[in-house]
């Protein structure tokens, strides 16, 4: 069963950490600039560090707690103002931002349960 929760780590983290590297681009700016994002340059990259440094402590199971509450401060803001789906006219899209909205909601969700839990067994923070 141990095995279980290192699976459980290594799919959760995947998500932030091979998304995390899309934070850098031009395009990704651009589209959070769209969003009217407050200094998209510095917030959007950041947030791409933030993702990637939580990610990372999940999938080690290094300062997991910790790594968990960078992806809470990543996920409540982008989650907000992304995926706001109650201000998008256009059905298709609408429906598109409700289930990244939804989406980000499990993933803060499960987040959460890290802050709590922790790790788990067959981590770094489980051979201190």
């Amino acid at each position: 069963m141990k095995y279980i929760v290192l699976i459980g780590r290594i799919l959760y983290s995947a998500l932030f950490i091979s998304a995390s590297l899309g934070h850098f681009s031009r395009e990704t700016i651009a589209y959070a600039k769209g969003h009217d994002v407050l200094f998209p340059e510095i917030l959007v990259p950041l947030s791409g560090v933030l993702a990637f440094l939580g990610g990372l402590s999940i999938l080690i199971g290094f300062k997991a707690r910790y790594g968990a509450w960078l992806l809470v401060l990543f996920l409540a803001p982008v989650t907000l103002i992304m995926h706001d789906f109650w201000h998008v006219q256009d059905l298709g899209e609408q429906a598109l931002q409700k289930t990244m909205f939804l989406k980000n909601l499990s993933l803060l969700g499960a987040a959460l349960l890290f802050t709590y839990f922790g790790s788990g067994p067959m981590s770094v923070d489980k051979q201190r």
